[in-house]
């Protein structure tokens, strides 16, 4: 290949590269934002079945979105109000143990001991050294982990509120956004490529209203159960049950086994509590597996077990939990795709 004017090639291709770097470091930047718009949409589609739903009712549709959008604000609001006076009464609980501590003033003293009576071999003072050395080391650290931790969890109310206000918007235009989307498509082929589209939001939807509903299955037994048991906080305990069960795979798993510890809190729960609490998970994994999730399942797109534990674990990688959680999904809309345009073309020849 000759190249006649070097110096124009070198001009496209150094435009070219900063072009790239330019897109690469936008993408980058604006990363939170399409964060909040891909879970946002991925919510919005996990609603529209449920406004289909109350369409079918003869619903318009702006009455069935305000609908659905006040149940869900309203299972959140009962979830807030269900955890937050624990945590209120939990924290009251420990300023009035440490304020009681540091009244006595004796706080180094009992420690010492404390330490000194449960373990006779342990050379106390030589601990408390250490200790003083290393917190007067990294106490900068400390204060900075501290006010991060602050910012994210502040960040994280903020990213929740604009989360929220773009799934309103987002779950009150779908229409208008498939639309606009189906426009894009070759008029030849726009009735495949609608087809295709349908499918794979109907299967995004159907996947994430049957997580929901084992959320809410789980949850409502283990409020029943774990009030049996007399488990401490069994309502709260009962939310951890249903936000983990959103979770793939790991989900019930890991919720079951915080719930399980959590009735060994001394004072609050008892070994028997744990052992009958481990149990009952122990067996409602299994109907879970056997016979709810295939019932609340059938209607989304079958994806093959390997496939979800690879999905699921790219995703987590990637986007951490909410990767997790959108990755069986869009691994259900790649398997639509392979099945009805790729294998039908590789027939073809």
């Amino acid at each position: 290949m000759k190249i006649h004017n070097p110096f124009r090639t070198a001009l496209v291709a150094t435009l070219g590269v900063g072009l790239g770097i330019l897109l690469i470091g936008s993408v980058q930047t604006l990363s939170t934002i399409m964060l909040y718009i891909g879970t946002a949409l991925f919510l919005s589609l996990g609603l529209d079945p449920l406004v289909s739903f109350l369409e079918r009712r003869r619903l318009p549709r702006w009455a069935a979105v305000l609908v659905t959008i006040l149940a869900v604000l309203g299972v959140f609001a009962g979830i807030v109000l269900i955890v937050l006076p624990v945590l209120i009464d939990q924290i009251s609980e420990l300023i009035a143990q440490i304020t009681a501590i540091v009244e006595r003033g004796r706080a180094l003293d009992d420690l010492r001991e404390w330490l000194t009576n449960t373990f006779p071999n342990l050379d106390v003072d030589k601990v408390f050294a250490y200790v003083v050395d290393w917190l007067e080391t990294n106490l900068n650290d400390i204060g900075q982990g501290v006010l991060t931790v602050s910012g994210a969890v502040l960040g994280g109310l903020f990213g929740t509120f604009i989360v929220l206000i773009l799934t309103i918007y987002l779950t009150a235009s779908t229409p208008s956004l498939k639309r606009a989307v189906y426009q894009l498509a070759p008029a030849s082929k726009r009735e495949r490529f609608i087809d295709l589209a349908e499918q794979i939001t109907d299967s995004v939807g159907y996947y994430v209203m049957g997580q929901v509903t084992q959320g809410v299955i789980n949850g409502v037994l283990s409020m029943i159960f774990l009030s049996i048991i007399r488990a401490p906080f069994p309502a709260v305990l009962a939310v951890v049950a249903f936000f983990f069960s959103l979770i793939p795979l790991v989900g019930t798993l890991t919720g079951s086994t915080i719930i399980v510890l959590a009735c060994l809190i001394p004072g609050l729960g008892s070994p028997g509590a744990a052992i009958a609490a481990g149990i009952y998970y122990l067996i409602y994994m299994q109907i879970e597996a056997y016979v709810i999730s295939p019932r609340i399942m059938s209607r989304a797109v079958a994806v093959p077990g390997a496939v979800v534990v690879v999905a699921a674990l790219a995703g987590g990688s990637l986007l951490g939990l909410l990767g997790a959680l959108i990755a069986i999904p869009v691994a259900a809309s790649i398997l639509i795709i392979y099945r009805q345009v790729l294998i039908p073309r590789m027939n073809e020849r």
